[in-house]
């Protein structure tokens, strides 16, 4: 998937410190390790800096016939391809969205301001049997104290209580905060202008073109442009209109 690529080429880019992380990473370890006995869970911490998964099964694994419970596995790869098979394939496109919007969300926030938000949805995972199962996905990120770069994610999947809500959210678990993932969400992603800028482009229009048709200056479109790249994390203009349409924000 295309925004699976994206996400992965914004963390590999972050420029990583090279202080020892191995306290950190036991620790994040044990703290996954525990929601997927607890909780009878599966929980999966990825390591951003080096492209790898600890991936910790609890008895839902079991029951959806992925891996046998209380078992663990590293893989890689931050993106855990054999839980991802068993995900319906519209609400894992709905997830990697999302990663990409809590992604955003997340970089143009203060650093002091990013502590306790947390990403919720509910997805559709399918058993070996074809049982359709109803799952809460959470996914919360850690950071380096060097550079405050996004350094490790934790994914938690929990079979879903029937009163839990449908929606997908950006969560504060201290503020209490809560912002509802949707197509409305998406339009705060890029502003009135630069939505109105990638449609011209998407027809095909130049920066000049687009300079004469908004009476604005090229230096201006092109400002717009590389905001717009920025924030959809497209490396060209091809790229960042196909994002959008996915997106529903052209």
């Amino acid at each position: 998937m295309d925004i699976q690529k994206k996400i992965s080429r914004n963390f590999q880019m972050q420029p990583f410190s090279s202080d020892d992380d191995s306290e950190k990473t036991h620790f994040l370890k044990t703290i996954a390790l525990g929601y997927a006995v607890t909780e009878n869970a599966i929980s999966v911490l990825s390591d951003l800096k080096y492209n790898k998964s600890y991936i910790y099964y609890g008895g839902m694994a079991e029951l959806l016939g992925i891996a046998d419970s209380y078992t663990n596995e590293t893989v890689n790869s931050i993106w855990e391809k054999k839980i991802y098979d068993s995900i319906h394939k519209d609400d894992l496109s709905k997830k990697h969205i999302n990663e990409l919007r809590f992604y955003n969300f997340i970089k143009n926030l203060p650093p002091q301001k990013r502590e306790g938000f947390f990403v919720k949805e509910s997805l559709r995972m399918f058993s070996r049997e074809n049982k359709c199962f109803a799952v809460t996905h959470r996914m919360f990120y850690f950071y380096e104290n060097y550079n405050n770069n996004i350094r490790f994610s934790l994914c938690l999947y929990n079979l879903r209580m029937d009163d839990e809500k449908e929606e997908s959210f950006i969560l504060n678990s201290l503020s209490h905060e809560s912002y509802i993932l949707d197509n409305e969400y998406d339009n705060r992603i890029l502003s009135e202008r630069e939505i109105e800028i990638l449609r011209l482009i998407e027809k095909g229009m130049s920066s000049i073109d687009i300079s004469n048709t908004l009476s604005i200056s090229k230096n201006t479109v092109s400002r717009h442009r590389q905001n717009i790249l920025e924030k959809l994390q497209a490396k060209n203009s091809v790229e960042a209109c196909k994002i959008a349409k996915e997106m529903k924000l052209i």
